[in-house]
């Protein structure tokens, strides 16, 4: 088995092994009209490309007898402090219990410690019983839960957390004034990958239950657009959202 980072050679092998991942993992649950969809939207061509060649994304692939048969994906976000956000974490359902996906982490979460991150991040949905059980053995602790929705439904996500240097304070939230004087609270335990930085889910009560909208983790302005597609932009620097994500482990 080699973990290596992955090329621009490797995007149809990474699509199939989504796929296929996804089919295992939520193909009793989800149409397949869905997960297509799925795939086109997270995984484009061009988008895996991209994220492939930007040097600021830890991007492993590993490799038996010269096929890809898993990857993750992850990205620096810097808050009060330094972290790590697992985006994608797949495994081939044909080499699942091989250990591959612990070995992926590992080289995810060592290639960020480089970087000089704090601590590292994931989601799971519930549903996904295996990827929920393989952060709590790899000494990820979950801190919250969330509904997202899927199709035409909603279904709870865990997210998890594993710090990596010792001492370092944890930052889940922020108050913020708008110029009218209104407070909001940001949860930078919930964020979404950006083109130019995070962006944060916005609350206008401490409890986190009334949502707002979202804060650009690029610039900090509270000016951010969303329609009915889930585009998410920022009108002060231009900073957009990638689609977003049901769960960072599909084991």
């Amino acid at each position: 088995m080699e973990i290596r980072a992955a090329t621009g050679d490797d995007v149809d092998a990474i699509r199939a092994v989504a796929r296929a991942s996804l089919d295992a993992s939520y193909g009793h649950a989800i149409t397949e009209t869905v997960l297509e969809a799925a795939v086109d939207r997270w995984y484009g061509r061009d988008a895996l490309g991209a994220d492939v060649a930007d040097d600021r994304v830890v991007f492993p692939v590993a490799v038996a007898d010269g096929e890809v048969v898993g990857f993750a994906e992850s990205y620096v976000v810097d808050r009060r402090d330094r972290v790590g956000e697992i985006d994608w974490l797949h495994v081939h359902p044909d080499h699942r219990g091989e250990g591959i996906g612990t070995m992926l982490l590992e080289h995810v979460e060592a290639a960020l410690r480089e970087r000089g991150v704090d601590r590292v991040e994931g989601a799971v949905l519930s549903a996904n019983e295996a990827g929920t059980a393989f952060y709590e053995r790899e000494g990820y602790e979950r801190v919250d839960e969330r509904l997202v929705d899927i199709g035409h439904d909603s279904f709870p996500e865990h997210r998890y957390r594993k710090t990596l240097s010792e001492g370092v304070a944890v930052a889940d939230a922020e108050t913020v004034t708008t110029d009218d004087g209104t407070e909001l609270h940001v949860a930078l335990t919930e964020s979404s990958r950006g083109s130019e930085g995070p962006f944060y889910v916005v609350y206008a009560d401490p409890d986190h239950e009334e949502r707002y909208g979202f804060r650009c983790g690029a610039c900090g302005s509270l000016d951010v657009a969303v329609d009915t597609m889930e585009r998410v932009v920022c009108n002060e620097c231009g900073n957009r959202r990638k689609p977003a994500r049901w769960d960072a482990a599909y084991l």
